[in-house]
């Protein structure tokens, strides 16, 4: 029991701190009155991806997903909110943050009325979670072949990098204890992705980064 407290505090430290990278973004906007070159999807896709975590937290009654996922989605919203408020814009990514909604409601529609056995529900939902978190790890893999090519990683961020791995790692632990597949595997990726980057950033040189990389 007290190594599960400890990974559960560890899981809640290692993640909101990845959540809050987005508060620079955030600095940013305010102080300039602009978005710049500030990208809003991994904002919606990572909003989207707690509500998902969060209605399985929900349905496993498990506080550790329930916390994080309640804050990241917090924070995902001020991020999503201001983002609109200083972009050009605003009619395009206002349509961008309905449309996830409606599909958001329609997912939840389809689990809640249409799927009555509880065990069948919890595995679905799982399931579908654990493969968006593990798109979203594998996405920005598609920069590798720039990198190479460049010999650079000035699109890579070292201390984001430290964070998802250290993040994911106990994730994958948390998962195991519990022995749930759902959240162990999904975060495997972000373990191996960290390890490619780390290699990237010894073969190659560095600069100023801008990725973020959120899990369960």
């Amino acid at each position: 029991m007290d190594a599960m407290w400890l990974l559960s505090g560890t899981c809640i430290i290692f993640t909101l701190g990845m959540f809050s990278s987005g508060l620079s973004d955030l600095r940013f906007m305010v102080s300039k009155k602009s978005v710049d070159n500030i990208q809003f999807l991994p904002f919606l896709t990572t909003g989207l991806n707690n509500l998902g975590w969060l209605y399985y937290g929900y349905l496993k009654v498990d506080v550790t997903l329930i916390i994080v996922n309640s804050i990241g989605a917090s924070l995902q919203t001020l991020y999503i909110i201001a983002y609109i408020f200083y972009t050009v814009e605003k009619r395009y990514f206002v349509y961008q943050v309905l449309i996830s909604l409606a599909v958001l409601f329609l997912g939840y529609s389809y689990f809640y009325f249409q799927i009555d056995d509880y065990e069948i529900r919890l595995n679905q939902l799982g399931l579908f979670c654990s493969v968006f978190t593990i798109s979203m790890y594998l996405s920005p893999l598609a920069d590798l072949a720039q990198i190479i090519r460049t010999k650079s990683t000035k699109c890579l961020s070292f201390p984001l990098t430290v964070a998802t791995f250290l993040t994911s790692t106990s994730w994958v632990l948390y998962g195991w204890q519990l022995n749930d597949l759902y959240i162990m595997v999904p975060n495997l990726p972000g373990i191996v992705t960290s390890l490619i980057r780390f290699w990237l950033f010894w073969s190659y040189s560095t600069d100023q980064p801008n990725y973020r990389y959120l899990p369960a």
